[in-house]
């Protein structure tokens, strides 16, 4: 399994790299036709997704960096090669929540509702990056056996990019993906419900998440730790706790409160 598409006069074209912009292009081509619905300006969008991108890749490497310190302690300048692979969602998450907050503050947008376009077509883009794992050979689960593969339908292809110096790893990066696809196409459905409220969404994302990569990080065998803990466990908890006390705060607003839909319901972008 190689990682590299092609090569021209030494320059590597790698499947990490293209998946990634590729998962890019999708969110904001997704987040900006929603926005749109709404009469958001397409200007602030996409300044917004640029900023909120150019953060979230530095903060993702960062925490992918200060949680493996050891792999660049000795050599600096692997730290800028993210075409190696190396990026921690979480700390992507982290930093690209930082910039959206920032941003619709500085233009006096409500964050909520942005953060309600954005996370959706998010999980689209989650699923398709997750692909440039598997030809890195990264973010796998525990040694498994052929047997165990093959009773699961997995393809012959991700068997053989999952099989590692003759040792059959755990696809746990197909497992994230699908589920982040179906859970895409879920949320794609209730947020066109007539009584879903803004937030929903954002709790629905962090709920779903949370729970997914709590799951996925007991297989994984390159997990970030803190201590004894893995880090992607103590963060998906406190994700699954916020998503978990919005909702319960949804509740307690009536049925016609602060709606999803209602396309009044939406601040005016100066920008």
């Amino acid at each position: 399994m190689s990682p590299v598409i092609f090569e021209i006069s030494g320059f590597e074209v790698r499947w990490y790299s293209c998946l990634i912009l590729l998962a890019v292009f999708v969110v904001y081509s997704l987040t900006l036709r929603e926005s749109q619905k709404f009469g958001m300006s397409k200007n602030y969008i996409f300044n917004l997704l640029f900023w909120g991108l150019i953060f979230g890749i530095i903060g993702a490497r960062l925490y992918y960096v200060i949680f493996n310190w050891s792999m660049f302690s000795d050599d600096w300048l692997e730290i800028f090669k993210v075409w190696n692979g190396g990026l921690a969602i979480h700390g992507g998450l982290i930093a690209g929540l930082i910039t959206i907050i920032i941003y619709t503050k500085k233009y006096n947008v409500r964050t909520m509702r942005v953060l309600d376009f954005i996370v959706v077509p998010l999980l689209l883009g989650q699923a398709i990056g997750r692909w440039g794992n598997f030809f890195n050979q990264e973010a796998h689960g525990a040694a498994t056996t052929l047997a165990t593969l093959q009773s699961l339908h997995i393809p012959d292809f991700i068997i053989e990019g999952m099989t590692i110096d003759g040792v059959v790893y755990t696809p746990t990066f197909l497992y994230e993906s699908i589920v982040c696809a179906i859970a895409f196409f879920v949320l794609a459905i209730v947020r066109r419900g007539k009584y879903t409220k803004v937030g929903m969404m954002t709790a629905c994302y962090l709920i779903i998440y949370g729970t997914l990569r709590f799951f996925i990080e007991m297989s994984r065998t390159d997990a970030l730790m803190l201590g004894g803990f893995k880090v992607a466990q103590i963060v998906s908890v406190v994700m699954f706790l916020i998503g978990l006390g919005m909702i319960m705060f949804f509740t307690r607003m009536g049925k016609f409160e602060d709606l999803y839909n209602e396309k009044s319901n939406i601040n005016e972008v100066r920008f």
